[in-house]
């Protein structure tokens, strides 16, 4: 498969675009300049007028004065911070009626998603692939296998960007950090119940969530609930094109798939808070998740020349996932001024699964059965302790450390025909991690115009297993000491302008996947005989290194009328010891010849840069008589190089050109309606995996749109559509490898996926 530039390259028309919504934006600050003159000489509308109010008698007893303050605005609490830090607050989470966090998360500022269009998906920020970023819930690591859509968007108080690693949150963050902070801490009293169905190529998602929260004297609670089944039908096409450069021989293949899958799920938290006089505060965290899902599978393979491995296939699944957690929070004011903060998290983890898939041979009656399954438990345990205090001029010092354990025991069997091909593998996998870490930093306000945010951590992560009972125990040890500095500088001390800058050190560590795996056979090549270097099988190296990044961030940022910004980041990444995966041909205990495996490998450098783009607004903040139309626009640009791969599109993995994002609402004056829409646009890619290797994941377009009425007070009904003109979603790749008589073969692949648009429909009731 060849691969040639096209006239107008993504990146260029990213660049385009970014500079189009750049002058646009010029344009709409100086019309606001233009607009505040304007409007200092215009006499006060009858609205502005102040109201006149005949004098109240002197009343012989004074009544009490209540004193409400208002939260600072996201946008306000994102100005005042040293670090940088976008934060999504609840308007932003529901404008949609999302059903899943990987939809809201994909409008999000330089956020893009793997997988099909409307389905949400693992969030990569700036483009980098898995691993690159750091999710936290509640400020505390994700449980191994969660996924951000196992959690309502219900039971999400808000969501928090932190582009560049500071000590406290961690510097396991070369992309960056999205903090989910969980719903909870309320003083109203709050009782909504939400009632959601969504419709999916002829099948129906319904889901329900319950949030209550209310204050009995100095104990706060707050208590959310979601339930959500949801069905969905899929089918995909690959074609595969095989040419042996030595004969002319020519392979074809086709094979058609069709999925089923149903998923149930339950998540339930809470936040119980105490208050004492003296402000000192018990905070208790409980999280459950309960998942428990069944599919099915079938396919028919095609096949032009040559033997085919098999005429279709069939297979089941069906797994449960399950995790309960109990996080803590104490923190105790000292006299002498500053404040301590123990924290706590225990958590228990269980996944089962089972898999089922026969092969059907082209000769009647010799088939190919592989049964395998697995059942693991992890037990976690973190503690932290954090030390703030507020010094002399202007310092803000915080010191801490940090302490994480992890046990994991898994047993698994795989049976092929009767067999077991990884008896060396079956049995009990242990494996434990610990991660430990010390931190020091210092927020300070030089002058009215400068603040530095200066901090040094220490982390270090000691691995230790064994892939079966008999085979001896593998160990990884690293450390990563990251210095990180970030300051601010405002044009003036009363401008609302300011210019960011951040130079840091982070780091991506090698899961425990990665590090111990028990090997996986692929399921096209599922016996003792010879793979293919295109579909191999997959395992893990203990030799693993982390890789170390070096990066520097520098941001201009413009806060318009109201609560309305402009901004630009540039970014740059200079990545050391980069993982990636590699395939060789290894003699294995699984097969009676060679077979190709994939184990990640340090494969040497790679350095990553972008440009981020953002503007939010009123339109009537800056344009007079202008409509209140909210308007949103992000645009990102990314390259990248890895030095060890020949170019061109020797970039990172999963790394798209850029992403681009423009939405707008508006509610309609005298009426009870809201109207809204996005477009998201992400181009399409080559990635340059080896000498050898190809990868290509096409252009993903999805518009999404809502119409929110409001019933009264108590009642609103939301009905919003994802994915509008769907689109199919394309992937494919090209590889040179040499068969085992030692000719030359090229294989090209293209797959083709449809998606669907998702209607849904929700009530949400204030009881």
């Amino acid at each position: 498969m060849e691969f040639t530039a096209t006239r107008n390259p993504p990146h260029l028309v990213l660049a385009r675009l970014a500079g189009l919504i750049t002058t646009a934006l010029a344009c709409s600050a100086f019309a606001q300049t233009t607009a505040e003159s304007v409007s200092a000489e215009k006499p006060p509308s009858k609205e502005e007028q102040p109201v006149k109010r005949e004098p109240r008698a002197a009343s012989a007893t004074l009544k009490p004065v209540v004193v409400i303050g208002n939260a600072s605005s996201e946008t306000e609490e994102r100005r005042r911070s040293t670090a940088s830090k976008i934060i999504f607050g609840r308007d932003e989470i529901e404008r949609f009626g999302d059903s899943t966090v990987g939809e809201i998360l994909k409008r999000l500022p330089g956020v893009t998603t793997q997988g099909r269009p409307g389905r949400g998906g693992a969030p990569r920020m700036r483009g980098l692939g898995s691993g690159y970023t750091q999710i936290l819930i509640d400020g505390e690591p994700a449980p191994r296998g969660f996924s951000l859509d196992d959690l309502s968007p219900e039971q999400i108080e808000r969501i928090e960007i932190l582009r560049a690693p500071t000590a406290e949150t961690g510097a396991r963050a070369i992309a960056g950090t999205i903090n989910i902070i969980t719903r909870g801490g309320y003083s109203r009293k709050l009782n909504e119940l939400r009632l959601s169905a969504a419709f999916e190529n002829g099948k129906t998602q319904p889901s329900v969530a319950w949030s209550r929260n209310d204050t009995v004297g100095n104990f706060n609670y707050n208590i959310g609930l979601s339930a959500n089944r949801w069905e969905r039908a899929s089918d995909s096409r690959t074609d595969s094109h095989t040419e042996n450069m030595a004969t002319g021989e020519v392979i074809d293949q086709r094979e058609q798939n069709q999925a089923w899958d149903l998923r149930t799920g339950l998540h339930a938290n809470a936040r119980l808070q105490w208050r004492d006089e003296r402000g000192n505060t018990l905070v208790l965290m409980p999280m459950l998740v309960l998942s428990q899902g069944t599919g099915s599978r079938a396919s028919e393979l095609e096949q032009t020349g040559g033997v085919a491995p098999y005429s279709h296939s069939l297979g089941t699944s069906d797994g449960r996932f399950s995790t309960a957690r109990l996080g803590g929070t104490w923190t105790y004011r000292l006299e002498q001024g500053g404040n301590i903060n123990l924290r706590f998290g225990l958590g228990q983890s269980e996944w089962i699964n089972h898999n089922l898939r026969t092969n059907y041979d082209v000769t009647p009656g010799v088939n190919s059965l592989a049964d395998t399954s697995s059942e693991q438990h992890d037990k976690s345990l973190s503690s932290s302790l954090k030390f703030t205090k507020t010094l002399d001029n202007e310092h803000s010092l915080v010191t801490g450390m940090e302490l994480d354990m992890n046990r994991r025991v898994e047993e698994a069997t795989t049976l092929q025909d009767g067999e077991t091909p990884l008896s060396d593998f079956d049995g009990n996998l242990k494996a434990a991690s610990t991660r430990a870490a010390f931190y020091v930093q210092d927020e300070w306000t030089l002058t009215p115009q400068w603040a530095v945010h200066a901090g040094v951590r220490w982390e270090g992560i000691d691995t230790r297993g064994s892939i079966s009972e008999t085979a001896p125990e593998v160990s990884n040890r690293s450390s990563v000491v990251t210095p990180l500095l970030h300051a601010v500088w405002k044009l003036s001390p009363e401008s609302r302008d300011q210019v960011r800058f951040s130079l840091t050190r982070s780091y991506r560590s090698p899961d425990l996947q990665n590090l111990i795996a028990r090997p996986a056979i692929n399921s096209m090549f599922a016996s003792r005989g010879a793979n293919e270097e295109i579909h191999p099988d997959r395992a893990g190296n203990p030799a693993l290194k982390p890789e170390l990044a070096t990066g520097l961030d520098v941001a201009f940022e413009r806060y318009v009328a109201g609560s309305g910004l402009i901004t630009a980041n540039v970014f740059v990444r200079n990545i050391s010891d980069l993982m990636r995966r590699q395939t060789t041909l290894e003699t294995v205990s699984w097969a009676d010849v060679p077979r190709w495996v994939s184990r990640m490998q340090n494969v040497g450098d790679a350095t990553t840069r972008g440009i981020e783009l953002e503007a939010k607004f009123r339109l009537s903040d800056l344009v007079a008589d202008a409509p209140k139309l909210d308007l949103r626009a992000n645009a990102s640009v990314f390259a990248s190089r890895v030095k060890g791969v020949p170019g061109p599109n020797n970039r990172l993995d999963q790394q798209p050109d850029g992403t681009f994002n423009l939405g707008a609402d508006y509610r309609i004056p005298n009426w009870p309606l809201t109207l809204g829409g996005n477009v998201n646009w992400t181009p399409g890619y080559s990635t340059r995996l080896s000498t050898d290797q190809v990868a290509s994941v096409g252009m993903k377009r999805v518009a999404d749109a809502f119409v929110l009425w409001t019933i009264n007070p108590s009642y609103q009904l939301r009905v919003s559509a994802s994915n509008l003109g769907a689109r199919d979603y394309s992937t494919g790749g090209a590889l040179d490898s040499v068969n085992p008589l030692g000719q030359s073969v090229r294989t090209s692949t293209d797959s083709l996926a449809p998606s669907y648009t998702n209607w849904s429909v929700r009530l949400e009731i204030k009881l």
